[in-house]
């Protein structure tokens, strides 16, 4: 498995090795003694998927307590996926990677916890999948507007694309007034 940095510390790309022929492919999403020799160490607690049509935006989420790490990836479809560093204390903190995800391209994305996610579906439908490294607690959860102009994250919206978020998303706050990690 090939692994890439972004431009935030911790935030990395894993691509794996894919063994196709004829009958179709083999590959290892998960191996743990592989993740953590990256620095990154479950144990996975949870795990999630959710399938979205074209333009459904999904975020800027994360848990102020019990932070969640993410290893995301997508099983069809296309997504523009974002990490969002939080830390106060880091010096990159507001500043974001991006990268696609893909069910041809089998990408997986490493999102650590003090970091919030997102993503923006750029094909006609996506199905994501995403492991936890702790459960979801509702009343831990905070939003961050996605549109944020602090962030000015470049989400690739394309013409003729309308971007389609939850009423949750839609009332997200600036990242100024934001609760973000020590």
């Amino acid at each position: 498995m090939k692994v890439f940095e972004t431009d935030l510390p911790g935030v990395l790309v894993f691509d794996p090795l894919v063994h196709g022929d004829e009958r179709g492919y083999f590959m290892e999403t998960y191996r743990a003694d592989d993740f953590s020799a990256h620095g990154v160490a479950g144990p996975f607690v949870q795990d999630n998927q959710s399938s979205s049509a074209r333009g459904v935006l999904r975020g800027l989420h994360y848990q102020i307590s019990r932070a969640q790490g993410k290893l995301v990836r997508v099983l069809s479809g296309r997504v523009f996926d974002v990490a969002v560093d939080l830390r106060k204390s880091s010096p990159t903190c507001g500043r974001w990677a991006g990268v696609e995800l893909s069910g041809d391209n089998k990408r997986q994305l490493w999102v650590p916890p003090g970091f919030g996610h997102g993503f923006l579906v750029l094909s006609e439908s996506a199905e994501f999948f995403y492991k936890c490294t702790d459960y979801y607690a509702p009343e831990h959860e905070r939003v961050i507007a996605w549109n944020d102009p602090d962030l000015d994250i470049a989400w690739p919206v394309t013409t003729g694309m309308t971007v389609t978020v939850s009423d949750k998303d839609r009332e997200g706050v600036a990242f100024s007034a934001a609760q973000l990690y020590p």
